[in-house]
């Protein structure tokens, strides 16, 4: 069963809900188990909320308040934790990415979203949709700098990155575009926060070759999986898919370009990007 870890409720408001409902559970002399009877759930789904590991919903809200006798409050705060800047796909995710331990991403043709610059994530925003209004564009680009805070933040997970070698040879945006995000990456890789491969083109077929996949780990939950497709997204928490995503991810690290190596070829990318 999921227990309390130390989160700061000021983070999110998932994670003042969750501490909301570990705070009137408590005063109410009730375990997770047993206010999970209550409100027809398992315990550990409630540990989960208290924890901001896992998102209510509406009616759970209704009848968290019915058995906490709220009048209400849970029902009140639900609107700020249903809303978000992210799609709405990927809103867990990022909330996710915040409280994760690690984080390993496969990215096959962009430089993940945690790892964008501001004029890089600016042109993928663009080129993913040209009928954006510039309002729009500048709200999403904001929504991904904000996700960029986690790598920034001193309690940032570790994350291990394996970027196909199409994200590098692809250029977005323009010349000098390409060389900063590359800089910037090399840059993140010398902070000890990021452990970077690239898998070349001429491994062929591999085990990650279907899309694009984010694992993380946390201190008091089990890991979960990120699949992402167009315009969609599923995240895993079965044990047994999350060990299949594990393991295509480490059979996929093991034929990459060592960190040294990839580190060598994305700094000559950045160079050729820097003379066009």
């Amino acid at each position: 069963m999921v227990g309390p870890k130390n989160l700061d409720s000021a983070s999110s408001p998932s994670a003042f809900y969750g501490a909301e409902v570990r705070r009137l559970r408590e005063e109410k002399g009730l375990s997770q188990s047993a206010l999970g009877e209550l409100v027809f759930c398992s315990g550990g789904y409630i540990g989960q909320i208290e924890v901001a590991v896992r998102k209510p919903q509406a009616d759970l809200s209704e009848r968290l308040d019915k058995a906490l006798d709220t009048g209400g409050h849970f029902a009140r705060l639900y609107p700020m934790v249903a809303r978000t800047r992210h799609a709405a796909y990927f809103a867990r995710v990022a909330e996710l990415e915040a409280q994760a331990v690690t984080i390993s991403q496969y990215a096959p043709t962009l430089v993940p979203g945690l790892l964008q610059t501001a004029d890089y994530a600016r042109a993928v925003i663009r080129a993913s949709d040209p009928f954006f209004s510039s309002g729009e564009v500048d709200d999403k680009v904001a929504a991904r700098l904000g996700r960029v805070r986690v790598v920034d933040d001193p309690a940032a997970p570790l994350l291990w990155v394996i970027l196909h070698e199409a994200a590098i040879r692809m250029p977005v945006g323009s010349g000098p575009v390409m060389a900063e995000q590359l800089r910037h990456l090399l840059s993140l890789s010398e902070t000890g926060k990021l452990l970077l491969q690239v898998l070349p083109f001429s491994v062929g077929a591999h085990s990650m070759v279907e899309g694009s996949v984010i694992l993380m780990t946390f201190a008091e939950a089990p890991p979960v999986a990120y699949i992402e497709g167009l315009h969609s997204g599923q995240l895993l928490d079965d044990p047994i898919l999350v060990g299949r995503c594990q393991r295509a991810y480490d059979v996929a690290r093991a034929v990459a370009l060592s960190p040294a190596a990839s580190l060598a070829l994305i700094e000559s990318a950045a160079e050729e990007y820097a003379h066009e």
